[in-house]
């Protein structure tokens, strides 16, 4: 007996989509980690959540089982980046793999900036598997009011 396949469009455009998101360094949705993949995937984005205060906004980052080592932040024109690789443990020939499902490999992150963000205050902070970074808010610039002679 043979087996027939079913065609879905919808699952070759989210392919698509995946695929474009990869390449331009896009975040992806966290259902993206399909376990249907036969490759495993060596791309991948860590969930970052952002609030704002009166004084600061801040960024957390997801990183499980990284160190602060493996990560690097910079800030440049505007962009902070945060950027890192997560290595995959050395394999060894005495155990077999039954699933692997959590990512591994290289990432970047990206956000731009809004203007009232004092970018040489940045603070960053790295606890348990939880990047957090402070970004304290400039006071904005007071318009001046220069008196112009009519003659």
């Amino acid at each position: 007996m043979s087996n027939l396949t079913r065609w879905n469009p919808v699952n070759e455009f989210e392919d698509l989509i995946n695929r474009y998101n990869r390449q331009f360094g896009l975040a992806r949705s966290n259902g993206e980690r399909e376990s249907r993949d036969l490759f495993r995937r060596t791309d991948w984005a860590p969930a970052v959540d952002i609030k704002e205060t009166d004084k600061a906004y801040s960024i957390e980052a997801e990183l499980p089982g990284m160190s602060k080592d493996d990560i690097k932040v910079t800030v440049q024109d505007g962009v902070l980046s945060i950027q890192g690789e997560r290595r995959q443990e050395e394999e060894t020939g005495d155990r077999k793999h039954h699933r692997v499902e959590r990512v591994y490999g290289s990432f970047i992150r990206r956000f731009t900036l809004p203007e009232n963000v004092d970018e040489n205050s940045i603070d960053a902070n790295f606890k348990d598997g939880v990047l957090s970074l402070t970004l304290t808010k400039a006071e904005p610039a007071q318009p001046k009011a220069i008196e112009v002679n009519v003659q």
